[in-house]
């Protein structure tokens, strides 16, 4: 309700004296009615001058300039014999904006919303703008029964305070989300690529279930890049509409959308204009085999490494042009890659805008160009995903602009950041460990610098642990990622773990990219004092007596990391492996050569209804270096590999105490199908697993056999004894799981059964683990 406040326009603008006929002509201007603004800024916006003819259309024209300034509640001209008069009533001045029933969003955000700003003219257009203004804030959050109502309270000398009066209202939720169209894959496998939820039993946990129109956007481009990555290349979005329910309060969200067919790849080839440059050698870098389903993904990775690659022999304005061809009755798409020299255009600037935290170097990194480097738009977008990856920012968008010359060009980058810390409480169970609870501080982008702190603390029924760790992903200005981490993890006795463990120690690594994002090489150094004790040492086996007491670990190491899945959080298609080594006897008191290697692969096997398939298989090997092993340095049976077996439940063991000795051999593979749980709302989160396992542990190390062996061995108390399960003998087991996807953090459940065991290994039907966050 606007107080005080008179309407923009007069019903009418008396003219004395005047008519269309003829023409006036005064000999002076006398303004009236202003108190803060001066008589000579009034008669500027005049287009009425004294001893020059004016009619009705310069009346027209100075009333309109003068309300066009925004200083004016009222203005009415008049002539009084010779003179001109001008009467004014100035718009109050603004002491004070404040905002009354706001809580979801706060005083700073909405002022920023608003025109009207405190020592400014009040107008009821600028009002106007604001409650609307205010009302689209409050939509973009998801509230669309909102209410804004401005009050003015008037002050002496011309003063108002503008209060905006706010009801929120509730939050407007999305009912129902409904896909027309497809038929290649479910509502609910659609459901899990976009970004908006439905509103369900979950609802106050999360914001993604309220509507926005940003949001909606983003999703389009989502469900696109989707089915392009998938093969369906003819994709195409018919419409995306939200409908209001105003009685209900709640959005009903619909694609309409065609799939067209899936395409393979047809023949690929590589053309080039560059004389020094081997079609043949750059063929290896592509990532479109024919016969593979085609992928928009593969065909943007494959123009960037074709980029780079004529780049490095020297042709820095090469240019890369897929050229496709498509064979709709075989479905097939095939591509020629052709190169040629492009344009000889630099980049004269790199403007960086929007980052209020982060240092300009930490975005200016991420590009592989820069200032009067050749331009590359396969670069830029690389730069772009790059930007994205980094979480710092909510949104990236990088445009380009004309430079000061033809061969010059400006990019443009613009970025909104969003929180990059977080301050986490966890807790879980875990049938190895019991209730395990943790506090984590953490900050992915520390001082605005990239840099990676994590702080933790963790407790449980017979565990704690300490953690401090640090990362500089661009060590000495290079892509070389420095890690830092101290450690203290104290271990109880537990039904799975006989003895007490208590590790002290810290690494420090570095992370080298050896092929752009999908194959690193990480190095590190470890040292770790490490001390085995038990309250009850008559009853443990001699073997992990003569591991009693503290030992001291230095070792170096490498792993080598190949990464292609399409998600590390959720991965559905795609290839993980690693494989390292550790050396260990710089100093210390170990001395062994440790190999280990691990594979997933991911793939979706009903794309249709979100069946991923997953096949996993890893191995160790362990060997000392003209010492022992001790039991803690052999490798354990872990639940994770071989499920329906206790920790430490396979594998060497004293056959008098029933200690586990640990092996200096391992294998394991796992195969495994996730689903949704079907009938169950899709944003309850809910999956299920089928699952078989198969794993060995063996061949302890003589040395350690020799303690059992021996009557008083190796110091112990027990009697000579024998080992078990010391050959190869492995191990299947078979179940089925239950993963619920919490707003916390994943929680799995695992039922499973031992199709091949040994007498002596320790079963386990049921298995928990996961955490929750908040």
């Amino acid at each position: 309700m606007m107080c005080g406040v008179a309407p923009i326009l007069p019903h009418s603008v008396p003219v004395i004296g005047t008519s269309e006929a003829e023409a006036a002509v005064i000999s002076r201007v006398v303004v009236r009615g202003n108190t803060r603004i001066e008589p000579a800024t009034v008669e500027s916006y005049l287009t009425i001058r004294p001893g020059r003819p004016y009619g009705p259309a310069d009346i027209d024209e100075s009333l309109k300039a003068l309300f066009a300034t925004g200083l004016f509640e009222d203005v009415s001209i008049n002539r009084q014999g010779n003179a001109l008069v001008v009467s004014v009533v100035e718009n109050p001045m603004v002491s004070r904006v404040s905002f009354e029933g706001n809580k979801r969003i706060s005083d700073e955000t909405l002022k920023g919303a608003v025109r009207t700003q405190e020592r400014s003219m009040l107008t009821r257009a600028k009002v106007q703008s604001d409650v609307q203004n205010i009302l689209e804030a409050y939509r973009r959050s998801g509230r669309y029964r909102a209410t804004v109502e401005p009050k003015i309270i008037s002050r002496d000398s011309n003063r108002v305070d503008l209060v905006f009066e706010i009801n929120e209202g509730e939050r407007t939720g999305v009912e129902r989300i409904t896909f027309i169209g497809n038929t290649k894959f479910s509502d609910g496998r659609l459901k899990d690529v976009i970004r908006t939820r439905q509103s369900g039993l979950l609802s106050f946990l999360r914001t993604t279930d309220s509507f926005d129109p940003d949001r909606l956007d983003a999703d389009q481009e989502l469900i696109r890049q989707f089915y392009y990555r998938h093969g369906y290349a003819d994709f195409r979005i018919i419409s995306a509409v939200a409908d209001l329910d105003r009685e209900e309060n709640v959005f009903y969200v619909t694609f309409t959308i065609e799939e067209g067919e899936q395409y393979t790849y047809g023949d690929v080839d590589v053309q080039t204009s560059l004389a020094s440059v081997d079609p043949e050698e750059l063929r290896r870098k592509l990532r479109t085999d024919p016969g593979d389903t085609y992928s928009s993904l593969e065909v943007e990775k494959s123009l960037e490494a074709l980029t780079l690659d004529a780049s490095r022999q020297g042709y820095a304005f090469a240019q890369v042009r897929p050229r496709a061809t498509r064979d709709y009755e075989n479905r097939t798409i095939s591509l020629t890659y052709f190169i040629e020299e492009g344009p000889r255009v630099y980049v004269e600037r790199i403007n960086i805008r929007g980052n209020d935290r982060t240092r300009e170097y930490v975005i200016r990194r991420e590009f592989d160009l820069a200032e009067g480097d050749a331009f590359n738009r396969v670069l830029i977008d690389k730069a772009e995903r790059r930007l994205k990856d980094l979480q710092f920012f909510k949104n990236v968008r990088i445009t380009t602009a004309r430079g000061s010359a033809p061969d010059r060009i400006i990019v443009n980058v613009d970025v909104e950041e969003q929180p990059t810390g977080e301050v986490g409480f966890g807790v879980g169970y875990s049938t190895s460990d019991g209730v395990i609870g943790d506090v984590t501080i953490s900050e992915r982008n520390f001082l605005g610098r990239g840099q990676f702190v994590r702080a933790k603390l963790g407790v449980g029924s017979s565990t704690q642990s300490y953690e401090f760790a640090f990362t500089e992903p661009y060590f000495l200005g290079r892509r070389v990622a420095l890690s830092l981490d101290v450690y203290r993890r104290v271990y109880g006795e537990t039904d799975f773990r006989d003895y007490e463990l208590d590790t002290t120690g810290g690494s420090i690594g570095l992370g080298l990219p050896l092929r752009d994002d999908e194959l690193r090489l990480n190095l590190v150094y470890r040292i770790f004092d490490q001390e085995v004790s038990r309250k009850n040492v008559g009853t443990l086996s001699n073997a992990l007596t003569s591991s009693y007491g503290r030992n001291i670990t230095s070792s170096i190491g490498y792993t080598l990391v190949y990464d292609t899945r399409d998600s590390r959080m959720d991965p559905r298609d795609g290839f993980y492996a690693t494989f390292g080594q550790e050396l260990a006897g710089l100093g210390g008191d170990s001395r062994y050569l440790s190999t280990t290697v691990d594979a997933r692969a991911y793939k979706e096997l009903l794309p249709e209804w979100g069946v991923v398939g997953v096949l996993r298989a890893g191995g160790g090997n362990i060997f000392g270096l003209g010492k022992a092993l001790r039991v803690t340095d052999q490798f354990q049976h872990r639940d994770s590999w071989l499920r329906g077996f206790e920790p430490q439940g396979i594998g060497p063991r004293d056959a008098t105490t029933g200690d586990s000795l640990g092996g200096r051999w391992y294998v394991h593979a796992n195969a495994e199908a996730e689903f949704p749980i079907f009938g169950l709302p899709r944003e309850l989160g809910l999956f299920g697993a089928v699952f078989t396992d198969f794993g060995a542990v063996w061949d302890a190390d003589p040395a350690l056999i020799a303690c059992v062996e021996t009557a008083n061995g190796c110091g112990g108390t027990q009697a000579a004894g024998s080992v078990t399960s010391n050959g190869f003998s492995p191990r299947v087991s078979a179940g089925f799981g239950v993963k619920w996807v919490s707003p916390f953090g994943p929680i799995r459940a695992d039922f499973a059964w031992p199709l091949v065991k040994e007498t002596g290994d320790r079963t386990q039907f049921f298995r928990i683990g996961g955490g929750t966050r908040f």
